[in-house]
């Protein structure tokens, strides 16, 4: 107790390193002191015990928590609540963690430091609105979309070994209508490998039917929850519900911790890296990093506006009479794409406003 009435007056940050089923947490004082460390279980219980904890060593500048997005997301939403400020902190890097080694009380330790040295200064989604319904419809959506084309192929794979008169009535035959068809299929034995077919195609069939429903009534809700949230984004050419879903599943449901359309555009992976060195300062590469569902996403926009949008027709035309390659191209319109949409989701669908 002694040591915690020096540290009362001091201002401290709090790293926090963040698994399933329990939290390590490290305080450090403005000097880059640890002070101390504590291991909480992952429950309402756990994260009042560590706001206790934390507040007798001082002021809390902040929290920097790992994994807001993931193991860390009650615990980001709860010290919220509470008045505090949360930065997210990235996973420490590979090199260093070779170097220093690793264990909880380090990486919490480490958490600390980012957000202390100002590495750390990104604000995490609030993942407490609409865009968080869009996020988790979308989770269930994709999983469907994928086990849907999955079965299709598994459900062709096995049409191959059917019968003659099978796979000629199936031959021409959409993918709805072909699972529907075998759907029908009415086995009633299992003696012989052509009865234990009939079965599995049958199943198979159902399977993918059943999907193919999921997957439909999900891309109804993730729909009309973007059409209620972002209709400005949808009103854009090239933009879909797909497109806009996942724009607003980027941006979180406080846009404003994007302070900066490069700063979008960064965050997509848009913007170029700089690779100069020596006698070769200016030159650029194509960031790898970045969001990559989103900038497939804005990818896709490009590409439906070239062919399609006119006055990108005309761009291309220009651009490439200058002498511009294709990608070169493409990486101009998704820069143009990225600082229109930027614009958008910033601003108040019911006002056109653009929001600080």
């Amino acid at each position: 107790m002694a040591e915690i009435a020096l540290t009362r007056s001091r201002h401290v940050v709090v790293g926090v390193d963040t698994h399933k089923h329990i939290h390590v947490a490290a305080v450090m004082d403005t000097i880059g002191g640890i002070l101390a460390t504590l291991t909480i279980p992952t429950d309402a219980g756990g994260f009042r015990q560590l706001l206790e904890w934390a507040a007798l060593f001082g002021q809390i500048i902040a929290f920097g928590i790992e994994g807001t997005g993931s193991y860390g997301a009650a615990l980001t939403s709860f010290a919220r609540r509470h008045g505090h400020k949360v930065v997210e902190v990235s996973r420490p890097d590979r090199r260093l963690r070779r170097l220093n080694g690793k264990s909880d009380t380090l990486d919490a330790e480490n958490a600390a430091r980012a957000v202390l040295a100002g590495f750390a200064t990104a604000t995490p989604k609030t993942a407490d609105g609409e865009v968080e319904m869009i996020r988790r419809l979308k989770v269930a959506n994709d999983t469907a979309v994928s086990d849907r084309a999955a079965t299709m192929v598994t459900l062709k794979a096995m049409l191959i070994h059917g019968s003659d008169e099978l796979r000629r009535d199936t031959a021409r035959m959409t993918q709805r209508t072909l699972a529907r068809h075998l759907a029908a299929l009415r086995p009633r034995r299992l003696d012989t490998p052509d009865d234990a077919l009939r079965h599995t195609l049958r199943t198979l069939a159902r399977r993918w039917l059943t999907l193919d429903e999921e997957a439909a009534v999900l891309q109804a809700m993730i729909g009309d929850l973007v059409r209620r949230i972002a209709p400005q984004l949808l009103d854009q050419f090239g933009i879909g519900v797909d497109t806009a879903a996942e724009i607003l599943i980027v941006v979180g449901d406080n846009p404003e911790r994007i302070r900066s359309e490069a700063a979008f555009a960064k965050l997509a992976g848009i913007s170029p890296v700089p690779t100069g060195s020596g006698m070769t300062s200016g030159r650029h590469r194509i960031n790898h990093g970045g969001h990559r569902q989103l900038n497939a996403a804005i990818y896709r926009t490009v590409i439906v506006r070239m062919r399609f949008h006119e006055p990108t027709i005309a761009y291309v035309a220009r651009r490439t009479a200058e002498g511009k390659s294709k990608r070169d191209i493409i990486r101009c319109l998704k820069r143009y794409v990225i600082r229109e949409v930027y614009h958008l989701v910033k601003a108040n669908p019911r006002t056109g406003e653009i929001g600080s």
